[in-house]
């Protein structure tokens, strides 16, 4: 299989990269050349956001065969034009485009439990510049569907995704306060249902499903959910293996969810991964259906080894992880923890 993917030097563009190189894939990547991506691919360098940034993809054509792949893989996330351009540009040079999007496409808010049927985002355009998250990842889901069609395309509408080069923060978070030990505020209630998807696992099922591997001829084409079965994880069993991993010397305080909530701390993002339960943030974060991806094949490693393959990660490279400069920095200040934890 031959595999272009755009991007392809950070998080989740690097874990397929990884996963098509084991399975022997010939890879090309096209980055703007900041980051080295991994041994054994072969490089484009542009910025889509650019004038002619996609010149070198265009003129691509050194070797039997180049320029011309079985799939392409993108995970953009800004303005939907640039996704819009790199599909019409290979539409006729690529059989199928993986695009990794979001469940932040559906419309807020959704009953806990909804699936691919549920009502998407409005006001969505494949030609837009940047807007919001969730338009943005619309329009490039409606930006492949234009210049792919259906059957061509396969959505990947990720949840939260967690594991090593993760570039956001939240679990590295976790794990960085576990580290420094003590009493560690613990958000409530132990047995909170949690979905994630670890970067490893989103990327071994979108291969594999374009490939055919999930057992359907030809791969699979449409909308998925993918993330890990509501339950997956629990709070307790995600903050529990940050403080067997690091060491033990944290002590877990749970708190009761309407307590952090009085003192002004805001789920997600202060304190992240978690939301309160029962709220509308809840159910389109962690109580979605993912029984049709599932049945494609999905399977999801256990928490500990997530939480441990990301500490193992964050050790080799210094303890500080990479941030994205669009995304902000996540985690509660300690002085505020400390406020809470005394009552």
């Amino acid at each position: 299989m031959r595999l272009l993917m755009l991007g392809g030097t950070e998080f989740v563009g690097r874990a397929v990269v990884e996963a098509a190189l084991a399975r022997g894939w010939d890879v090309t990547v096209f980055h703007r050349g900041r980051h080295d991506p991994p041994a054994g691919v072969r490089s484009l360098h542009g910025d889509r956001t650019a004038p002619d940034g996609l010149a070198a993809l265009a003129e691509d054509g050194q070797g039997p065969g180049g320029g011309v792949w079985d799939l392409v893989v993108d995970t953009w996330s800004g303005a939907p034009w640039v996704v819009r351009d790199s599909a019409q540009l290979l539409k006729d040079r690529v059989r199928r485009y993986v695009y990794v999007s979001s469940c932040s496409v559906y419309a807020w808010p959704q009953p806990p439990g909804f699936d691919e049927s549920g009502p998407l985002v409005e006001g969505a355009s494949p030609d837009a510049g940047q807007t919001d998250y969730a338009r943005d990842k619309r329009g490039g889901e409606l930006a492949v569907l234009d210049a792919f069609g259906e059957e061509r395309a396969l959505l990947v509408r990720a949840g939260l995704i967690l594991g090593p080069y993760e570039n956001i923060g939240r679990l590295p978070w976790w794990l960085a306060r576990a580290a420094r030990g003590g009493p560690v505020l613990a958000p409530g209630p132990r047995e909170l249902p949690l979905q994630y998807i670890d970067v490893r696992d989103l990327a071994e099922w979108t291969l594999g499903a374009v490939a055919g591997g999930s057992g359907t001829e030809g791969g699979l084409s449409g909308a998925y959910n993918l993330i890990s079965p509501s339950g997956h994880a629990t709070t307790r069993t995600l903050l529990d293996a940050c403080a067997q991993v690091t060491g033990g010397r944290a002590e877990l305080r749970w708190t009761e969810p309407e307590v952090i909530l009085a003192a002004g701390v805001e789920p997600w993002t202060q304190l992240p991964v978690w939301v309160p339960p029962d709220s509308e943030l809840h159910a389109m974060v962690h109580r979605v259906d993912v029984s049709k991806a599932v049945r494609a094949g999905l399977r999801c490693r256990p928490v500990s080894e997530t939480v441990a393959d990301t500490w193992s990660w964050l050790q080799d490279i210094g303890g500080v992880p990479p941030q994205r400069p669009d995304r902000p920095v996540v985690g509660l200040d300690p002085a505020v923890e400390e406020k809470l934890l005394r009552g």
